[in-house]
């Protein structure tokens, strides 16, 4: 499934196909905060919504999820029960550890998760069978113009085929589903949240980031993707905040297929290891300042990047269980980070400070939401529009 998703979605070709959804989307986003100009704005909130609709377009196609647009709430029931999974899954559960007392659910996990399962049903369940029902009532005219399939699409025909070696039915479906749009949207949030934190609390630095902005795209002009690999500056500034603020800062858990001696210490075959990424992202031994946020670090460092070739920094894992949506992540960040920072100034309310302290659960957000007012830096208004 992993195979088939970075291939169906995440290939080069495919990425590169999708772009015009994906500045659709940052567009609209920017449309959306010139209204609220002079008013405190949720930032995570505008990076989920912009982000959201880019994966379920993804999957969905663009023509189906703009059909439910017009039907759907805001999002932000979505964006709660995804925060609520983050919380509750990275819990400390007694029954891990006490397997016979799984039975009473002393902590209430159990009951918790239920109910956020529930309300996840009602949510898919009529995005799925209203897709399914459009899959079969155009299948015949697709098949006659031999459109791109959705993702979607793909999973429903794998599903009615009973020969294959993928067995799949709705429930599965659901469950990949909720991996890719959980894990497509929850940590990017999460990283524009932080990013925005570090650079309101570092006036100078978010100088720099907007003269550079200046520099490359201009100041009659709106940000593009191509402009993105010139913006080596705001490049060092994700990846300094991917070192303080690993998203999921114990990556996923791994499981040796056989056991080793790792530091002196046995680690049997079969058990659940977690790799401290936040831990070695700071380690004084490794890192000058560790708890400065100094971008600087990261200019011309040829062995600092996301790949995960250089064990100090993995915010992404490494490996064959590499983050599976890398590609699509690195280009949404940088396109949401510079369009906002491009379009406008951004500023805390009257008497407020900057508020860097984190959260529980097993993606690490900022204990308090970031507000901010954004100002028009562009003196034409055309572009905004």
């Amino acid at each position: 499934m992993r195979k088939l998703f970075v291939r169906e979605i995440l290939s080069s070709r495919n990425l590169e196909a999708c772009y015009s959804l994906r500045r659709h989307e940052v567009r609209k986003t920017i449309r959306n905060v010139h209204t609220k100009v002079g008013n405190p704005v949720d930032n995570a909130e505008l990076a989920f919504l912009t982000e959201m609709n880019v994966v379920t377009s993804m999957i969905f196609g663009s023509d189906f999820v703009g059909e439910m647009e017009k039907h759907r709430k805001d999002g932000t029931e979505f964006r709660d029960l995804v925060v609520s999974f983050g919380v509750v899954m990275g819990k400390s559960n007694i029954s891990d550890f006490f397997p016979m007392l799984a039975r009473f659910d002393f902590q209430g996990i159990r009951k918790e998760m239920e109910a956020m399962l529930k309300l996840l049903d009602s949510i898919l369940d009529p995005l799925i069978n209203q897709h399914v029902k459009m899959l079969s009532d155009k299948r015949e005219a697709e098949i006659q113009k031999n459109e791109k399939k959705d993702f979607m699409q793909i999973l429903v025909e794998l599903m009615e085929q009973k020969d294959i070696s993928i067995s799949l039915d709705l429930v599965k479906i659901k469950a990949i589903l909720v991996d890719i749009m959980i894990g497509g949207t929850d940590t990017t949030i999460t990283t524009v949240e932080w990013v925005m934190a570090e650079l309101l609390n570092t006036p100078q630095i978010i100088a720099k980031v907007q003269q550079e902005l200046k520099d490359v795209v201009g100041v009659n002009n709106i940000v593009e993707e191509s402009h993105l690999p010139n913006l080596h500056y705001l490049d060092a500034v994700l990846k300094e905040t991917l070192r303080l603020h690993p998203a999921l800062p114990l990556l996923l858990p791994k499981r040796p297929s056989q056991s080793a001696i790792l530091g002196g210490y046995t680690i049997p075959e079969g058990t659940k290891v977690f790799l401290n990424a936040y831990a070695i992202q700071r380690d004084p031994q490794v890192w000058e300042s560790p708890l400065e946020f100094q971008p600087e670090r990261f200019l011309n460092s040829t062995n600092l990047e996301y790949a995960g070739n250089n064990m100090n920094y993995l915010p992404f894992g490494s490996g064959r269980r590499i983050c599976a949506g890398l590609p699509l992540a690195e280009k949404m960040l940088m396109f949401v980070l510079a369009s906002l920072l491009h379009s406008f100034d951004w500023k805390l309310p009257e008497g407020e400070n900057v508020d860097l302290s984190e959260g529980f659960g097993l993606v690490i957000k900022k204990n308090e939401r970031l507000l901010a007012i954004p100002a028009p830096r562009l003196s034409n208004f055309e572009l905004y529009q």
